[in-house]
């Protein structure tokens, strides 16, 4: 039995043995050669749409992972799901649909993945209710899973981003700015891909993912376009191939410790409301008891450290430029506002392997 038998133990199911030669014959249809047939199949579960800036790149980042994936001896599949934008559909009837998205995106990643026989995940995210939609149908099937951000915005003209259009919209209410000053910031505030550019729902809940262990160390404060991000899914890809191999799953990592680190790290970033409601659900999903009360106990004790949109006057991209979050944990562990001994799909070490002894912030 070679190494690669031992970490099939889906796909074998799918395409292994005489009786599977017809999923065999469709599978080849897609690109699959005899050698595909005997690795590892990674799902690579892409968000990407054109329904907003924040997913309209995730294509070319899917395809990144896959490369990563297939360079450390595995089979990628890409596959889709949905997305909708709350910053687009916000004050009409669309917002209805916005928190049921988040369902039906678990849904599609858990029913394609468990159909097709995937042996392991990487999800590419970079909207609101994505992001969460991923963890939490990565959590449901318990395969070793990695998430990527999709990554920030760059600033608008004159610094501005979606905040800068709604703010624009209430002056011009109160008669501070003309129809023709707020068409004018509308035009510059969202120069192209990327999710919203301050500590709002996306940039908060891929601080709390990164946070959480699910994603690999600096994931969550890159930009959306950029050599950095495209490497960061190319890592991804690779990085999977390894949890496959160390048998290391959503459940593993995904512990109430590890819950709050990334409540902790959201209080102190002063990120969006939002992630409360999100980050219960995804306890939920891998079966941790996460409550308000948490937040509570935990906001008690917590300082915010960040001064970053909506509530402060910094951009994400310019965290970004000061090393994002991993100087903020590393800063909080050694203040024990963390907790060490928690596992991540990656140490913070670059250099060092994945290890079930590495806590998630280790350097």
């Amino acid at each position: 039995m070679s190494d690669n038998d031992n970490i099939r133990k889906y796909s074998s199911q799918v395409v292994d043995g005489i009786e599977a030669a017809p999923g065999r014959a469709m599978l080849r249809a897609v690109g699959f050669t005899d050698a595909d047939f005997k690795k590892p199949q990674i799902g690579i579960a892409s968000t990407w749409a054109m329904v907003t800036p924040c997913n309209m790149h995730i294509d070319v980042l899917a395809r990144e992972a896959e490369k990563g994936a297939n360079a450390a001896g595995g089979k990628a599949v890409i596959f889709n799901t949905i997305t909708i934008s709350d910053g687009i559909a916000n004050g009409t009837e669309g917002m209805k649909y916005s928190l049921v998205s988040r369902e039906i995106i678990a849904d599609s990643i858990e029913a394609v993945a468990g159909c097709e026989g995937f042996d392991g995940l990487v999800a590419v995210g970079g909207c609101d209710k994505n992001m969460p939609g991923c963890i939490i149908g990565m959590a449901r099937l318990n395969r070793p899973s990695i998430f990527v951000y999709g990554g920030t915005i760059k600033p608008g003209g004159g610094n501005t981003d979606i905040i800068s259009v709604f703010e624009a919209v209430g002056r011009h209410a109160r008669g501070e700015l003309s129809e023709i000053q707020v068409k004018q910031i509308e035009e510059v505030a969202i120069p192209g891909p990327g999710s919203c550019g301050g500590m709002y729902t996306a940039n908060t809940m891929a601080s709390a993912i990164e946070a959480l262990g699910m994603s690999l160390p600096g994931s969550s404060a890159q930009e959306a376009v950029g050599q950095e991000k495209l490497s960061d899914c190319e890592r991804a890809g690779r990085q999977v191939l390894e949890l496959l191999r160390q048998d290391i799953k959503p459940s593993d990592i995904m512990t109430k410790k590890a819950f709050e680190n990334s409540i902790r790290v959201v209080i102190a970033l002063g990120g969006s409301t939002n992630a409360v409601l999100h980050l219960i659900a995804m306890a939920h999903s891998i079966g941790v008891e996460v409550t308000l009360d948490d937040f509570v106990r935990l906001g008690k004790v917590t300082p915010l450290l960040a001064d970053v949109r909506p509530s402060g006057k910094y951009m994400m991209s310019e965290l970004v430029a000061i090393g994002g979050i991993q100087p903020l944990m590393k800063r909080m562990l050694d203040a024990g506002m963390l907790h060490g001994d928690v596992m991540a799909s990656r140490s913070s070490c670059p250099s060092t392997s994945p290890s079930k002894r590495t806590p998630t912030s280790s350097c």
